[in-house]
């Protein structure tokens, strides 16, 4: 499985983030979805100015936003006993500093929501959404067993659930796929 991570935001390593980690995180949660190992994906940290240009481009609203995710291949999870088809699972773009802000609101630490919003986007990848109630509860549950998950097995305590939402900071707006 290729996991690139590239920080390109200086921010993330000065709070924390370790790109080694993410990209752990990144196989605990693909291996968990049965992706297949043959498939791609890449994570990018950028600042805000970064962030806030994609989020005009592709979403048409105005300032930075937690997590973009923009898919390649259209893949989906696979399920027991069979992996998903290979190919270009695509990227997932988080804004460190964004994640900064929900983390204090929310009372964990940045590393944590990274961690969060790095899950979060794979899933919308994957093909889950929250626009509904309904998939809302199934998306964030998921997210929520994966990330504890990966953190019991890398043995270290946390929760990051967001308690505010990851959409629900003012000027942070929704996610690519909302």
């Amino acid at each position: 499985m290729s996991v690139d991570v590239v920080d390109e935001s200086t921010f993330a390593e000065e709070r924390g983030v370790d790109t080694t980690e993410v990209s752990e995180l990144a196989r605990y949660v693909l291996d968990a979805l049965r992706v297949h190992p043959l498939a791609e994906l890449s994570v990018l940290l950028v600042d805000e100015e970064a962030m806030a240009r994609l989020h005009v481009q592709w979403m048409d609203e105005p300032g930075p936003t937690d997590v973009m995710s923009f898919p390649m291949d259209q893949l989906r999870p696979g399920r027991e006993g069979a992996t998903s088809e290979p190919g270009l699972l695509g990227d997932v773009v988080v804004c460190p500093q964004v994640a900064a802000a929900q983390a204090a609101a929310s009372g964990h630490a940045t590393a944590d929501e990274v961690l969060l919003l790095v899950t979060h986007g794979i899933l919308h990848l994957l093909g889950y959404d929250h626009a509904e109630p309904e998939e809302e509860r199934e998306m964030f549950t998921l997210q929520r067993r994966l990330v504890l998950g990966f953190l019991a097995r890398i043995g270290r305590p946390g929760d990051p659930t967001p308690t505010v939402g990851h959409r629900a900071l003012p000027g942070t707006g929704p996610d690519a796929r909302g």
